[in-house]
């Protein structure tokens, strides 16, 4: 198989549903089987079946969510999915370690992207922007990320640059799980 496909030095393990606010008394099953099943299965499976490919002393990066460390409302099911994969790379560093392969985790707060407007239900783009307002006065940095300083701190841990770094969950969030 490895003849045929190749050999895979790194992985951006990153996937999932937008989150959708649900709170505790309105979630479903079928919400939380959606959430857990792309979120946390799929990663899982994804990874392991990547695994026969995957060059020794190679780099996996996990990408959770700030939202993990913190309580936000309506945000349960999501972000106990985002803190499993965080539990991922603590364990899967372990489970790995004798291949040499670093796991991390990316968890990325409030980024500047078409998936903010589809998650909330705001019906108007006056609401939709005092959504925004309040989300970046949560922010000590004062503003949303861009994706490009997602996919920077990517790089970093897919790089040697982070040779000595596994196990971590580097926050790209502005500070938003820090305070």
């Amino acid at each position: 198989m490895k003849q045929q496909k190749g050999r895979i030095d790194i992985l951006f393990a990153n996937a999932g549903p937008e989150p959708v606010i649900e709170p505790l008394g309105t979630i479903t099953e079928n919400h939380f089987d959606k959430i857990f099943n792309v979120n946390v299965k799929g990663l899982l499976f994804t990874v392991q079946k990547a695994l026969p490919l995957f060059q020794d002393g190679g780099s996996i990066i996990l990408n959770a969510a700030a939202s993990a460390s913190k309580g936000l409302e309506g945000f349960s099911v999501y972000s106990a999915t985002k803190a499993a994969i965080r539990s991922f790379a603590r364990t899967w560093t372990v489970d790995l370690k004798q291949r040499k392969i670093r796991v991390n985790t990316i968890s990325p707060g409030p980024i500047d992207t078409p998936g903010p407007r589809r998650a909330v239900a705001a019906e108007t783009d006056e609401q939709y922007e005092q959504l925004l307002t309040s989300i970046v006065n949560a922010v000590p940095l004062g503003r949303m990320g861009n994706p490009d300083e997602v996919a920077k701190a990517v790089a970093f841990l897919a790089s040697d640059d982070s040779s000595y770094i596994t196990g971590i969950e580097l926050f790209v969030d502005g500070g938003v799980a820090q305070i």
